[in-house]
């Protein structure tokens, strides 16, 4: 963690202290996590843990790897080289990580968050390749873009850590400050266009399965329509229907006390409990139809 210029001591420590503990490592697996733990919860965080394992564990353990091999000087891989090819892992490493995660059925936010990070460790593979990039800082500010338009403007707040990055980055004489800049810029600009072509195709999968539905419904709604059954309305048709002797007397209130027989039925005892009585809608008038037993 030691500082290899000749800066003043305490500044030149905390720049080197600074530059390891916001490394790409550490970013990448507070990133993960949130965007999985926003996406699904606790099962989202889980979810996160294994895409750090593919993003940031294993990449972290073949520098360190190569770092004991002597095939490097230290864990920022300044040489051109050496940089290719641990930039190199990394992809193949992201990749199968995000292969695993669609395969198993990861949240769709995480699994975009690692293909967005797939293409951006290639663009960056390929700037380096002419010039020096800062990675550090690239991964710094992709990971504060996304956890604010995840989580909302506050995370924003995250730049003032970039900021520190940066300085640490320029103070440790790994970048200048226009590769620190470059870095930065490519890391937000790549994260916000990603998201942003990712929530749009999440509108567009919305509308075109809700306008599948609206034509759906009213094709099953017609295929087979259902009319109401004809209700029979007039005292006349219920009369006309009856198989024995009917004697339609009008129920209007007042005309008749409660109980009483009118003049052309008179009946009693058993007779009375095999009578009818139907209630008839939709006439003028109202009806009592009152069947009268044959025999």
């Amino acid at each position: 963690m030691g500082a290899r210029q000749g800066l003043p001591g305490p500044l030149s420590s905390l720049a080197a202290r600074v530059s390891y503990l916001l490394e790409p490592k550490n970013w990448l697996i507070v990133t993960v996590v949130g965007v999985g733990f926003h996406a699904d919860g606790l099962a989202g965080a889980g979810w996160g843990m294994l895409a750090a394992l593919f993003a940031a564990v294993l990449p972290t353990l073949f520098i360190w790897f190569g770092i004991r091999r002597g095939r490097w000087e230290d864990r920022n891989v300044g040489a051109r080289r050496p940089r290719l090819v641990v930039l190199a892992f990394i992809t193949a490493s992201v990749a199968t990580g995000l292969i695993l995660l669609a395969v198993l059925g990861a949240p769709v936010l995480l699994t975009g968050y690692l293909a967005v990070m797939l293409v951006s460790v290639a663009g960056l593979a390929l700037i380096t390749m002419v010039w020096k990039i800062s990675i550090h800082c690239a991964v710094a500010s992709g990971s504060v873009a996304i956890l604010a338009l995840t989580y909302g403007p506050p995370v924003l707040a995250g730049y003032l850590l970039v900021g520190l990055l940066g300085w640490s980055r320029v103070a440790v004489r790994d970048h200048s400050w226009l590769q620190v800049a470059g870095g930065t810029a490519l890391g937000a600009a790549a994260a916000a266009l990603a998201y942003t072509a990712f929530l749009r195709g999440q509108t567009q999968e919305r509308t075109t399965a809700s306008g599948q539905m609206a034509w759906a419904t009213p094709a099953t709604r017609s295929a087979s329509p259902t009319w109401p059954k004809p209700r029979i309305s007039s005292a006349q048709n219920h009369a006309r229907s009856a198989n024995s002797t009917a004697t339609a007397v009008p129920a209007t209130r007042g005309r008749r006390p409660q109980g009483t027989a009118g003049p052309r039925a008179r009946w009693s005892g058993a007779a009375a409990d095999r009578l009818t009585r139907h209630r008839c809608h939709g006439a003028r008038d109202h009806y009592l139809i009152v069947v009268v037993p044959a025999g």
